[in-house]
């Protein structure tokens, strides 16, 4: 007996044994890749098949984890991607940077951010890399080859830690967006002799996202130092007239520049300034593209004479629009605007938005159970992963501003002029109780894009 119970015993300890064993070499399948301050851990690879098992003649088990994955959790490879041992650039310089530019771009989360959010960090990012890498080479633009190697190399790092593959294209990201293109300047003391640096600095040392797009402090300077560098070879062109003159030259310059104040603010200041420069173009226009409206000339033209079949048109037409992108607040007021005045010009004089109730939520995804539409803020703002949510952002679900109609006596409002009230950020009305923003959490499933969200109570700040 109790020899029986010995060899029970002793039974119990190999399988325990086992079963410890088992949960290690389970646990160091998905090692996470580090990154910055985030840390992303991956149990299984999501775009590989599983390894072959040999036939058994036994029924095979199902391993059951004993804490799957959040489904909010970006997966990442599996392994550190390999890159070509051609690009010079320094990564480690910049990597929280290169961590908030795979958040804001995570996969099937870019192209419905790719406007606001993803393509101008991804833009921000590629400009603070060659900033940083100059302080070591002198040289303030790539050439042609490593610009391929190094672009193909961002984006290896960046899709390793849950960005899109495809930014380039989502973006219209090229190699030549990474050299000098037509600019006559390069390398940073050459610049340096050029241009008033130290006015340079001041300008654009820190500005505010707000006052910047007004008063164009820091745009302005960057211009006159790309003005004064396109300008630097044209004694010795000879008349040749054939250069790209002048607004291509001073684009291209204005890369440069920025490349150069990279080089002189930490990779934080720099992000936070090149995001505050490019918002003030993004909220310039509107990002949707407007199909024909004959539709909605068809039933709303002229006299109405049927307000259902024209609200229906109306309405038809926007949750169109509703599929391309999320846009802020001031991109919805010039996407109503340019509707408006396309829909006169086909003799829709009715005000149809207030007729059939469109707001200028409408004009952006919808998200959320109740189908309700995204504004994100004004000013520059980022994705945010949490390893217990997921990634998420914040916009605005509460207010129901209807679009404003265009009309002979009215102007778009400025978010310049001082007596105006254009909220950079979510507010709520009256009746929201202080619920003033929303933070839309991604999910991903087999049908594609999950958006939920849930309401938050206070004061939001950027």
């Amino acid at each position: 007996m109790k020899r029986f119970l010995s060899h029970s015993f002793l039974l119990q300890i190999a399988v325990s044994l086992l079963l410890v064993l088992l949960l290690f070499m389970n646990k160091s399948q998905g090692s996470p890749i580090r990154f910055a301050k985030y840390s992303f851990s991956v149990t299984t690879k999501v775009d590989a098949l599983p390894p072959a098992i040999p036939p058994s003649s036994t029924q095979p088990q199902p391993f059951i984890p004993l804490l799957a994955p959040s489904p909010l959790i970006p997966f990442t490879n599996n392994s550190v991607p390999k890159l070509s041992g051609h690009c010079s650039l320094n990564f480690s310089a910049a990597q929280d940077i290169m961590t908030t530019t795979a958040t804001d771009c995570w996969t099937s989360f870019a192209p419905y951010l790719a406007n606001v959010v993803c393509c101008p960090q991804f833009d921000a990012m590629l400009v603070t890399l060659i900033g940083q890498s100059s302080k070591y080479s002198g040289v303030l633009a790539l050439n042609t080859t490593h610009a391929h190697h190094c672009l193909s190399d961002v984006q290896k790092v960046l899709a390793s830690q849950g960005a899109n593959r495809d930014l380039k294209k989502i973006c219209s990201v090229h190699p030549t967006n990474l050299t000098e293109a037509s600019c006559p300047v390069v390398f940073v003391d050459e610049f340096e002799s050029i241009v008033d640096t130290s006015r340079l600095l001041t300008a654009c040392r820190k500005i505010d996202p707000v006052n910047e797009c007004c008063d164009q402090v820091c745009q302005n300077a960057i211009h006159y130092a790309a003005r004064k560098i396109a300008l630097n070879d044209l004694s010795n062109s000879d008349g040749n007239h054939s250069l790209p003159w002048p607004t291509t030259r001073i684009n291209d310059c204005k890369n440069i520049v920025l490349r150069w104040l990279a080089n002189k603010l930490d990779p934080s200041t720099a992000n936070s300034v090149f995001r505050g420069l490019s918002n003030c173009n993004l909220n310039r226009v509107c990002p949707l593209v407007l199909p024909n409206v004959t539709s909605v000339v068809k039933e709303c033209g002229n006299l109405i004479n049927n307000q259902t079949a024209c609200c229906k048109a109306i309405k038809s037409y926007v949750s169109y629009l509703q599929e391309q992108s999320f846009v802020t607040n001031l991109q919805a007021l010039k996407c109503a605007t340019s509707l408006g005045k396309k829909l006169q010009q086909e003799n829709v004089s009715k005000n149809v938005y207030n007729l059939c109730r469109i707001s200028l939520k409408d004009f952006s995804l919808q998200v959320g159970l109740q189908e309700s539409g995204c504004l994100l803020p004004s000013l520059p703002s980022n994705a945010v992963f949490d390893g217990t949510s997921g990634i998420g952002f914040i916009c605005d679900l509460n207010d129901n501003i209807v679009a404003p109609w265009p009309t002979t006596s009215y102007s778009l409002p400025s978010s310049c002029n001082r007596t105006t009230k254009l909220p950079s950020l979510p507010t709520a009305t009256s009746s929201q109780n202080g619920k003033n923003h929303t933070t839309v959490l991604l999910q991903t499933g087999f049908s594609g894009l999950i958006f939920s969200s849930f309401q938050s109570n206070g004061s939001c700040k950027i």
